[in-house]
């Protein structure tokens, strides 16, 4: 009876192209990336002013006082990332969960959702501990290691971006994602900043990098929408 149902002109090779075919398909309908790369790219951007806003620094008194070094505290990875990111992810979810809906089809965007959620947690959790830590300790006067460095970019909110970019491409089976989220990954733990702001130093030390991370984040979104409706 199965073999009678099937109509593929009696050619299994045939029929076996036209379910990859589909599968395909599916999996295109399925992808939410420009989305998702969208709102990362919006909330980046408006990360740049309220980090301004959000930083603490003695630096003016730590010369008076003939300090070696002075101390720069961030509070917006507390109060403006982590929920900004929660939110961020959740209309991640409900945009997928609905598109996909509406197109019969089932969405995959879980894991993903929850790996950055994961993630901003662990980013907030990090920098409370160093907050707390060093808000009771004189800042070093020497530079902190490279890797110390590199690991602290990773946990930072860019680099778990990057990090939740690379679930999301397992789970669309997207390698063009894939590519996207190791370049950006590369660009926030270098950091590249192509010589822009290098002698700003003090309190806006931190624009470049930001302006260029939420930059790539936006190109992203903007490539891989231009590369679905050519799909089409």
């Amino acid at each position: 009876m199965t073999t009678d149902s099937v109509s593929a002109g009696g050619d299994p090779h045939r029929l076996l192209s036209d379910v990859r075919a589909l599968a395909h398909r599916v999996r295109l309908d399925q992808r939410v990336t420009w989305v998702a790369l969208l709102i990362l790219a919006a909330v980046s951007y408006v990360a740049i002013p309220i980090h301004w806003l959000a930083l603490r620094a003695d630096c003016w008194q730590a010369v008076a006082d003939g300090a070696p070094a002075c101390r720069l505290q961030g509070l917006d990875r507390g109060y403006y990332w982590l929920p900004a990111l929660l939110l961020a992810y959740t209309a991640i979810a409900v945009y997928a969960v609905r598109v996909t809906r509406a197109r019969g089809l089932g969405a995959r965007v879980l894991p993903y959702v929850l790996t950055g959620v994961a993630l901003a947690l662990l980013s907030a959790s990090a920098w409370l501990t160093a907050f707390l830590y060093w808000s009771n300790h004189e800042p070093p006067t020497e530079p902190l290691p490279a890797w110390v460095m590199v690991f602290d970019r990773l946990i930072a909110p860019a680099g778990t971006i990057g990090v939740a970019l690379l679930v999301l491409s397992w789970l669309e089976r997207h390698v063009a994602l894939l590519v996207f989220a190791l370049a950006y990954l590369t660009v926030v733990l270098v950091p590249l900043t192509f010589g822009w702001g290098a002698h700003w130093g003090g309190e806006t030390d931190y624009m470049p990098q930001m302006a260029i991370n939420s930059t790539v984040l936006l190109l992203g979104a903007v490539g891989f929408h231009l590369a679905r409706r050519w799909q089409r």
